[in-house]
């Protein structure tokens, strides 16, 4: 599903984090890869970036009138050229935020709030655990999302 080295931080204040290099492998589905990657490393706080290939993704976005998600799926051959996101916690599990842009063959892009994406290609992901720290999350009826819990 993935391979992953943990890798040392040099940098002073990061001295309770960990950091990771992920390598999905292709074909697989990030988010799944990414939540087991998660919970197998127990990160309840953290934050996610990277580039890679893919040949599909789905989007959510949230209509604020409605306060529904409108899914879209995009099945073509695109780079990533930002993956983005955080890592927090909710009823105990893995809780991915992440958005995602993608440069399409005729190099418009498509992005937004990741649902899904199927990896054809690579994906290349670095993954910091905050350690100690937990961060859970709680649906929030104004808006209709999970915001972070303090």
């Amino acid at each position: 599903m993935y391979k992953y080295k943990r890798v040392k931080v040099s940098a002073p204040l990061m001295e309770w984090n960990e950091r990771y290099v992920l390598s999905i492998d292709n074909h697989q589905e990030v988010m799944e890869a990414l939540a087991h990657f998660c919970k197998k490393q127990k990160i309840k706080a953290g934050e996610i970036t990277g580039i890679g290939a893919i040949s599909e993704a789905t989007f959510r976005f949230l209509d604020p009138a409605t306060k529904k998600y409108v899914d879209k799926t995009f099945a073509e051959q695109m780079e990533i050229t930002n993956l983005t996101g955080n890592i927090s916690a909710k009823d105990g599990e893995p809780y991915l935020h992440v958005h995602l842009t993608c440069s399409r063959r005729d190099y418009t892009c498509v992005g937004g709030h990741l649902l899904s994406a199927r990896i054809n290609g690579a994906c290349e992901l670095i993954v910091t655990d905050f350690g100690l720290t937990s961060l859970g999350r709680r649906a929030d009826a104004e808006t209709g999302l999970n915001l972070y819990d303090f």
